[in-house]
């Protein structure tokens, strides 16, 4: 996984990209609850699946673009750099949950995390 987001990520070393997949992860993991996040987490590395578990999920989820905001102010990073950051991790992670699954995350999430995922955003039935 590390080596995945390592190069989707255009990375300059491993290290960093332990870093993001860390950060990105913690975020996710607090947004995240019910089946989805326990499917995830079996599907996911060692590692990566304790991440994401040792999060407590919100009681109110964030946006896409709340998760993007939430995190560069957590990391301290540029609202673009982070965009990017979260698409190269949650895209390897989409990759690793595989399509109905990856589709019931964002389901299960607010507005704005299909295009997080590498996924078209389609407009939720009225």
């Amino acid at each position: 996984m590390l080596e995945k987001v390592r190069y989707e990520g255009a990375y300059p070393t491993r290290r960093h990209a332990e870093g993001v997949v860390s950060r990105v992860l913690e975020g996710l993991g607090r947004q995240l609850a019910g089946n989805e996040r326990v499917e995830l987490a079996a599907r996911l590395p060692q590692e990566a699946a304790t991440i994401l578990a040792s999060q407590t999920p919100t009681k109110r989820p964030l946006t896409g673009w709340g998760f993007v905001k939430d995190l560069a102010e957590r990391t301290g990073g540029s609202l673009a750099t982070t965009r990017w950051d979260a698409g190269s991790v949650l895209g390897v992670v989409a990759h690793l949950a595989g399509d109905n699954l990856t589709a019931r995350i964002i389901g299960q999430l607010p507005d704005g995390y299909a295009l997080l995922f590498g996924r078209a955003q389609l407009a939720r039935a009225a």
